[in-house]
């Protein structure tokens, strides 16, 4: 369906690819994997013709339908969440325009001359809206739409009103709603909730077009690819399976590579000292003739390229009490809304609780209870002695300063700890080489939190409460911060739709469900296996 062949492309001075070919065939699912920066954006829009490459050709054939999902929403405003989706629903939102022009034309009196034409035109518009099941567009939409997560009320509402995150959910949608023959997805799993992404991994996994997307998700790609392009040096690398196979495939090509190179290395170097020892010589000079040109006809064996892994050893966290947290018949309620009624919870030491619930149980409530952001309502909350409280938050960004460089609020925050530290510490959470020079001002709302959450684990409280901490973070990034993380001697608390995140590190879940709140002893793992749900009241 899609062919890339030979392409090469330079974007300022960084050659992304080098005459590398991949393809996309019919029913394909194919995630794209690569290091920030790699050219994974790039790829996509020349696929969509929105960018071209430099030689080569990208072909597409003829007739093949291409759905793009990107971070950049656009402008929404003006429209219902769910008109806004069925407008982009592909040929049947155009048939739809057409049949309402048409409509509005019919009782037009002055038009009347026209009207056995627009009544002829109108059947054939009719016939055709039929048969692309335009009359159950809308009830597709909704469904669409309540997979994703919006109540009716936001469906209905003005899509101008939503937040950045919940626009990219309509835009999502109409992708999905459209079904073309091919999706390109980038980031899909971003700012969706654990009940949206399981739902969409159902819904992708009954789509029969082709799929080529991009995740930060490794168990969202898991459960959908079966099959990796990885962007590697230029090169476009294909591997047959999901994101678990690769990882294992690409690292035990790397062994087989180092260990190939260095057997030609030790062979070359017992070949040079022999053509040094004997070049001297007459009596020798024909055998050094004969190797110095079989040397000149060796291919040579490139080292496996290292990818720049940063580890960083964080520092104890200092010991609390046992009794950490206790919240005692506390009430809490926003209006007419009441979110806890009579809780009674209590947290421990080196406890790791994750809270589950749907949108609007009252997860972030809690956290801020905890933290003493928000206040009960009724009741009280403890902290218990020799806590000290770290807590990230998505309004955590909100102690950058705006004309310190990445570096220099590190420096500003941590005066005594020199550059070195705080470089590898920066390099862990993706500021690497000059980008540490950027001023915080300028950075991305995913840059922002990955700096703040460096800061925080550079200097790490006993009891960590987090907010979705691994929104924004690679798959590189999120696999460090939880080897850091399964060392901390500390406390947590957390809120997360990551599942790799969840299984690793929660030992404890408190549900927030609508018929009570329940406590399980074990992390998220032995959760799914006692419920057999993946989230409150969704199977997996």
């Amino acid at each position: 369906m899609i062919r890339i062949e030979n392409i090469s492309k330079q974007n300022s001075h960084r050659l992304l690819f080098i005459e590398t070919s991949a393809a996309l065939n019919k029913g394909e699912k194919i995630g794209l994997v690569g290091p920030n920066g790699a050219g994974k954006t790039t790829l996509f829009r020349m696929i969509t013709g929105e960018e071209l490459p430099d030689e080569g050709q990208v072909s597409v054939e003829k007739g093949v339908t291409i759905g793009y999902f990107d971070q950049d929403v656009g402008e929404m405003s003006g429209h219902s969440a769910v008109a806004e989706v069925m407008n982009g629903a592909g040929p049947v939102s155009e048939v739809a325009a057409e049949l309402q022009e048409l409509e509005a034309a019919m009782s037009d009196p002055d038009r009347m001359d026209e009207m056995e034409a627009i009544i002829e035109r109108y059947g054939e518009v009719q016939a055709r809206y039929e048969e692309l099941d335009g009359y159950g567009l809308e009830g597709r939409a909704r469904e669409v739409l309540a997979g994703l997560s919006f109540s009716q009320e936001m469906m209905d509402g003005d899509v101008g009103r939503l937040s950045g995150g919940w626009k990219m959910r309509v835009a999502l949608a109409r992708i999905l709603l459209m079904r073309p023959d091919v999706m390109l997805l980038d980031e899909p799993s971003n700012h969706l909730d654990i009940e949206s992404l399981i739902w969409l991994e159902g819904f992708l996994k009954t789509y029969d077009g082709a799929l080529l997307m991009t995740s930060h998700d490794r168990e969202f790609m898991n459960r959908i690819v079966t099959k990796i392009i990885e962007i590697d040096g230029g090169s476009l690398n294909s591997y047959s399976g999901d994101y678990a196979f690769y990882e294992r495939q690409r690292e035990q090509n790397e062994k087989q590579q180092q260990a190939q190179f260095e057997r030609q290395q030790a062979m070359l170097a017992k070949e040079i000292k022999f053509i040094e020892r004997f070049k001297a010589r007459a009596s020798h000079a024909a055998q050094v003739q004969s190797r110095v040109k079989k040397l000149d006809k060796i291919d040579r064996i490139e080292p496996p390229r290292r990818r720049q892994v940063v580890a960083f050893d964080f520092l104890p966290a200092p010991r609390s009490g046992e009794d950490v947290v206790s919240l005692k018949g506390v009430d809490k309620a926003y209006g007419n809304r009441v979110i806890y009624e009579g809780l009674d919870f209590m947290v421990r030491r080196r406890e790791r609780w994750c809270i589950m619930g749907v949108n609007g149980a009252g997860k972030s409530t809690l956290l801020k209870l905890v933290t003493g952001t928000t206040e009960p309502d009724k009741g009280v909350v403890n902290i218990g002695a020799s806590v000290k409280l770290g807590y990230f938050a998505q309004h955590a960004m909100d102690v950058l300063n705006g004309e310190s460089t990445v570096l220099g609020w590190l420096e500003e925050s941590f005066p005594k700890a020199g550059q070195a530290p705080l470089r590898a510490l920066a390099g862990c959470f993706g500021f690497s080489g000059d980008d540490v020079e950027k001023r915080c001002r300028v950075l991305s709302g995913g840059e922002k939190a990955r700096l703040v959450m460096a800061a925080m684990l550079f200097d790490p409280p006993n009891l960590l409460v987090l907010d979705e901490p691994t929104n924004h973070l690679d798959i590189d990034t999120k696999a460090m911060l939880i080897k850091a993380l399964s060392t901390y001697e500390g406390t947590m608390l957390f809120v997360s739709h990551d599942r790799h995140f969840l299984s690793a590190l929660s030992n404890r879940v408190l549900e927030l469900t609508p018929d009570g709140i329940h406590q399980y002893g074990g992390g998220y793992t032995e959760y799914v296996e006692r419920t057999g749900q993946e989230a409150p009241g969704v199977r997996g």
